[in-house]
C-alpha cells in the first residue's frame, strides 16, 4: 500500500470532493486514483464542507442508499465510471 498524500492541488481536492459527493463513486475509486483511504476522505470532506453539508453527506453515505462501498454495489458493475462517459483529460483512470 502506498503512503497517503497529504497535499493536493486545488484541482485534485475539487475532484476528490466531487467523487466523494457522488453516490455511485465508491471510496475504492478515490483510493485508486488519489491514494486516499475512506477515513482520509471523510476528514477531507469535514474540513472542506460546511458543517451542515458534511452532516447531510455523511448521513446519506451511511443510509444504505449510497453505493459508496463496493460491497453494496451490484456485482455486475465492475467499472468506476459510466460506460457512456467520455474520457476525462487529467483523469488517471482514462489514461490506462
Amino acid at each position: 500500500m502506498r503512503s497517503i498524500k497529504t497535499e493536493f492541488t486545488e484541482r485534485e481536492l475539487d475532484r476528490i470532493i466531487e467523487m466523494a459527493w457522488e453516490d455511485r463513486t465508491p471510496f475504492e475509486a478515490i483510493l485508486f486514483q488519489f491514494g486516499l483511504p475512506e477515513k482520509e476522505v471523510v476528514k477531507t470532506m469535514r474540513l472542506n464542507l460546511k458543517t451542515s453539508s458534511f452532516k447531510r453527506w455523511r448521513k446519506r453515505v451511511n443510509s444504505g442508499v449510497s453505493q459508496k462501498h463496493l460491497k453494496k454495489r451490484n456485482p455486475d458493475i465492475s467499472r468506476f465510471k459510466c460506460s457512456r462517459q467520455r474520457a476525462i483529460s487529467g483523469n488517471k483512470i482514462s489514461k490506462r
